[in-house]
């Protein structure tokens, strides 16, 4: 049966009427997109908020202070404020948390570096600053065994640890000297305040150690500044970034440790054509520093959305031709610079590879974020993020001159140096220190040792395991438990590791806590039941963690 037939008349009025509700609807907040995510500044305000409504949550006492070191806004809104903490204004080693928040600035969760009480007894030292100086002076000393060292400068500072057992007070002394060639030296001691027995130590010269004609990267192209009729080798479409010569000099300042400072004269040409190619023409090395800086700057940009190394669109800058002889290349919290020396010329060349330059600006990416202290298992995984992200920008360059692979430094080494690279992420050990798998005395080696598990981890992710030729280079990744690992690809490696060092890792990360940290990225990348959340926990396994 035929439904019966409905008339419908719909009079000038209810057209009038019809079209100003559907335009009322159009233009309602409903139907329009999604807001727009908070901005930085709202972030802060809903961070501040959180710090006061959860205080006996988080563990903030009013003896306790909280400074900004970072902040990111998902594209859904969801807000990560990091802080470094204060207790009676001495900074608290290991006081750093990163709050998580909601769309709407609600407390969603915190990451802290430590949990408990941070407050200790007393912030007035039994040991006098001149003593902690003197112990640490000797120290750097005894680190450096059969070096006459000059011009030893020790600066204790009062902190409170908590990074290692109970808190306790400290002196966290920044000392530096220079040994016989000139080249600077330096650790920090982490001294007890009270008993004087040393706590912790560790170097403080994050290492890599190990258009223009490069002298690794071919021709490249260069953004300069005219300046009258010559040009700079000054980037400003890179936050200012420029590239100096340092006139074989070296500095009288290592951290906030200060006498003099190697000059950084910045290059400048005639022509716009700089180098040829060769250690003949000293602005050779600058144009690999400059082109390393310029394709780290654009990796960190265009693939993880961070606008220069601290986020905040400033360029940092390049020292080349440091020291004499130099065989290392280390990056400077306090010049926001990257250093290069020239290498002996038998052991290593002049050290401003590509991935090396990438290696050098990711130490400033991890001391901006998670602050991985640089000592013990932490240590290891901050110079591995280095390693890895080094990586990752030699092959985003997709230079033909110096095609991606997974060692670290293989055009700087020479003959004399005996291996073909500094370190080798698809087996580590292959350097003859580093470690392929992870123990419980892992955190003793040398944190260029130790973070031999987490490159095993990063190529495995990315590659799988098996020989395969990449950039020209054998590789061949092992497990430790036999397992047979397909990898999910290098850009997922990347984006990865890169949202666990800047959302959920802190100072105290070990591997364990990397463990989580990188599978909490996943799951918010890919999702809890994804094959790239579920390649993470199998790939942290087959280097032993987890």
């Amino acid at each position: 049966m035929r439904p019966p037939r409905t008339t419908s008349r719909l009079t000038t009025a209810g057209i009038a009427t019809a079209a100003a509700a559907l335009l009322a609807a159009a233009l309602s907040p409903t139907a329009s997109a999604a807001p727009a995510p908070p901005t930085r500044a709202g972030a802060l305000r809903h961070a501040a908020a959180v710090l006061t409504s959860e205080a006996a949550r988080l563990g903030i006492t009013r003896a306790q202070g909280t400074a900004v070191r970072d902040v990111i806004v998902d594209p859904d809104g969801t807000q990560h404020v990091r802080y470094n903490r204060t207790y009676r204004q001495l900074p608290v080693l290991g006081g750093d948390f990163v709050l998580h928040l909601n769309r709407d600035g609600g407390y969603r969760s915190a990451d802290r570096a430590v949990r408990g009480d941070v407050a200790v007894p007393s912030v007035t030292p039994e040991l006098s600053a001149p003593k902690a100086a003197d112990l640490a002076a000797s120290a750097l000393r005894a680190a450096n065994p059969g070096e006459l060292l000059r011009k030893v400068v020790a600066k204790p500072a009062l902190v409170v640890d908590a990074l290692h057992g109970a808190p306790k007070l400290a002196w966290r002394t920044d000392v530096a000297g220079k040994d016989s060639l000139g080249n600077p030296v330096a650790r920090v001691l982490l001294t007890d305040a009270r008993t004087g027995k040393q706590i912790d130590a560790w170097d403080t010269i994050e290492t890599a150690a190990g258009d223009g004609q490069s002298l690794y990267s071919g021709t490249v192209p260069l953004e300069t500044t005219q300046s009258g009729s010559t040009y700079q080798l000054k980037d400003a479409t890179r936050g200012g970034t420029y590239t100096g010569d340092a006139q074989n000099k070296t500095d009288g300042c290592v951290l906030s440790i200060c006498w003099s400072r190697a000059p950084a004269v910045v290059f400048t040409d005639a022509d716009n054509h700089w180098g040829n190619g060769t250690n003949a023409d000293r602005s050779s090395a600058a144009v690999d520093a400059q082109y390393g800086t310029d394709t780290t700057w654009d990796y960190y940009k265009n693939v993880h959305g961070r606008n220069g190394i601290a986020g905040d669109g400033k360029g940092s800058y390049n020292r080349v031709h440091y020291g004499s002889n130099y065989n290392n290349a280390f990056w400077d919290d306090n010049c926001f610079c990257m250093t290069y020396g020239d290498g002996d010329g038998s052991t290593f060349g002049p050290l401003v590879a590509l991935d090396v330059a990438g290696h050098e600006m990711s130490h400033g990416v991890t001391s901006k974020t998670a602050g991985l202290t640089y000592s013990g298992e932490s240590g290891g995984l901050n110079e591995a993020t280095s390693d890895i992200f080094g990586t990752l920008v030699e092959f985003y360059a997709n230079n033909a001159s110096d095609p991606g692979d997974w060692m670290i430094g293989e055009k700087i080494v020479k003959p004399g140096f005996g291996k073909p690279a500094l370190r080798f992420m698809d087996q580590p050990s292959k350097d003859g220190k580093s470690a392929d798998c992870w123990n419980s005395s892992v955190g003793n080696l040398d944190v260029h040792y130790s973070s031999g598990v987490a490159n095993h981890f990063a190529y495995l992710l990315a590659e799988g395991s098996g020989p395969k030729v990449i950039g020209g280079v054998q590789h061949n990744g092992t497990t430790c438990n036999g397992a047979t690992l397909s990898g999910i690809g290098k850009d997922k490696l990347g984006k990865i590791w890169y949202r666990a060092l800047t959302v959920y890792m802190t100072s105290s990360t070990n591997y364990a806590g990397a463990r989580t940290a990188t599978l909490s990225a996943a799951k918010d990348l890919y999702g809890a039941g994804s094959a790239e959340y579920a390649a993470v926990a199998a790939t942290w396994s087959a280097v032993s963690v987890g």
